[in-house]
């Protein structure tokens, strides 16, 4: 539209302004030529233009004004509550019944998105300049491999999308046989993880090479990561395409039933906490998943203030970095060097799942050096690179980035207080101290125990089998 207007005039206000009153309403007295305001002022530095996707976003979806900032959080956007709430209920209907009625859902939203995929690579390698998103993506600029920035990145996004350290994969994990073949999923979803990757690359890309072409720009000045891709760039490449609003469906449902998943998990983690701390709460599951989602919904109204989309930057910032890296590394490290590699073969051998010599080897190596060291890099890396919190041209107030230190800090902190009970505990036992290093008798038992028990299970399965063969023979 701004394309439309006479030389002497500027789109501003939803039409055309001439350049006169235009700086007159920007606080300038009048204007010399059609390109500056008096005092040499340019006429397009007094106003920042943005897509219309960005002005959707901001200005429509999250009711974001000029001075809304963390210092300036305006009233509550009531519609982004209600969807808020709408999710919490979702949410909370899918995991009412446990992890059986949540398997029955993850169905749909996991097979879901790779469907859309499908569809969307399909039309996206038929609109013209879709090559040339491909070859960016593809082709990768050799010189920046040279740099450690990109390798953290890379390291970073794999082990974010992996999910370890979550707890979520242990969760889900405890729901399963004691023989199930662990070792093949772990695989499998690594596999997995990191072809969806690829392939949603050529998806996106795909698009983004058409919407360059569209611009008549080089695809790197398309490109854009984080929030500003799925709420802004993709949307807005979207609206290009033929049939616009099924696309648009398609891609938001898509997003959505990602979102569900991660969140099924999430919730069902801190759930299944709770009642392996408190057996007796499984009487109450109702209550209990209720009141769970009912206190993440409070905890998420904040966000839904006009300038909560900057609290959500920040916790985004912070919430999930380094501190969720040293969990990890602690993990690895006490499996592998505490309760050792030989007790950790020892119970995958007992549940059944069998592996040659020198791929043991290979998973001893991991567990105990290069896991470790290359979160270690990582997690070095990610401090060293450490900046403060900003969004766009927004830089995040100092008492901010202080809140989010103390926010990364919390998941560490709250590990303190079990841990001196039970170094506490193991003073007042009068035992040696070596003895707080090592698994308790009662928790080596118990595996042995269930070790036998699932080994003896599976001797009778096939003895029982054999029989049934034998009596068909016969």
């Amino acid at each position: 539209m701004a394309k439309q207007c006479d030389k002497d005039s500027t789109w501003w206000n939803n039409t055309c302004t001439s350049i006169s009153l235009y700086c007159k309403a920007r606080g300038v007295q009048g204007a010399i030529n059609s390109t500056h305001c008096l005092g040499s002022t340019v006429v397009e530095t007094l106003h920042q233009r943005v897509s219309p996707a960005e002005e959707y976003f901001k200005r429509y979806m999250l009711l974001m004004d000029d001075n809304t900032s963390l210092d300036h959080m305006g009233g509550v956007n009531w519609r982004l509550a209600g969807c808020l709430l709408l999710s919490w209920v979702v949410v909370m209907a899918c995991l009412i019944k446990g992890v059986k009625s949540a398997g029955k859902v993850v169905w749909f939203t996991a097979l879901f998105p790779y469907l859309v995929l499908v569809l969307l690579l399909v039309r996206g390698v038929t609109l013209p300049g879709a090559m040339e998103g491909i070859k960016y993506f593809l082709y990768p600029d050799w010189h920046k491999l040279l740099s450690v920035h990109v390798w953290t990145d890379a390291a970073t996004q794999i082990f974010y999308s992996l999910g370890p350290a979550f707890g979520g994969l242990i969760t889900l994990a405890s729901y399963n046989r004691r023989d199930n073949n662990c070792q093949r999923d772990a695989v499998l979803i690594a596999l997995a993880n990191s072809g969806t990757s690829i392939f949603a690359g050529f998806v996106i890309f795909s698009i983004l090479g058409f919407m360059a072409q569209e611009l008549n720009v080089p695809v790197a000045e398309v490109v854009e990561g984080g929030i500003g891709l799925a709420f802004v760039v993709y949307p807005t490449a979207v609206t290009k395409l033929p049939v616009s609003p099924l696309w648009s469906f398609l891609f938001f449902t898509m997003l959505l039933t990602l979102g569900l998943d991660s969140q099924f998990t999430m919730v069902e983690s801190l759930i299944t906490a709770l009642y392996d701390e408190k057996p007796s709460l499984r009487k109450n599951q109702w209550e209990i998943v209720g009141g769970v989602c009912l206190v993440g919904f409070l905890l998420g109204l904040p966000m839904c203030l006009q300038g909560g989309f900057y609290l959500f930057v920040l916790l985004d910032w912070y919430a999930g970095s380094w501190s969720l890296l040293v969990l990890a590394v602690t993990e690895v490290v006490l499996v592998g060097w505490v309760y050792g590699t030989e007790r950790f073969s020892r119970d995958i051998y007992n549940m059944g799942i069998r592996t040659s010599r020198y791929l043991s080897c290979y998973w001893v190596f991991t567990w105990k050096v290069s896991t470790p060291l290359l979160l270690s890099c990582v997690l070095v890396a990610t401090l060293l690179d450490y900046q403060p919190a900003k969004e766009g041209d927004y830089m995040f107030p100092d008492w901010a980035n202080g809140l989010g230190w103390g926010i990364a800090i919390s998941s560490l902190v709250v590990v303190l207080p079990l841990t001196c009970k039970e170094i506490w505990s193991g003073v007042l036992s009068g035992l040696p101290l070596s003895t707080m290093f090592t698994p308790c008798r009662l928790l080596r038992d118990t595996a042995t125990n269930q070790a036998i028990k699932a080994s003896s299970r599976n001797l009778d399965y096939v003895k029982h089998e054999k029989d049934n063969i034998e009596a068909d023979q016969n």
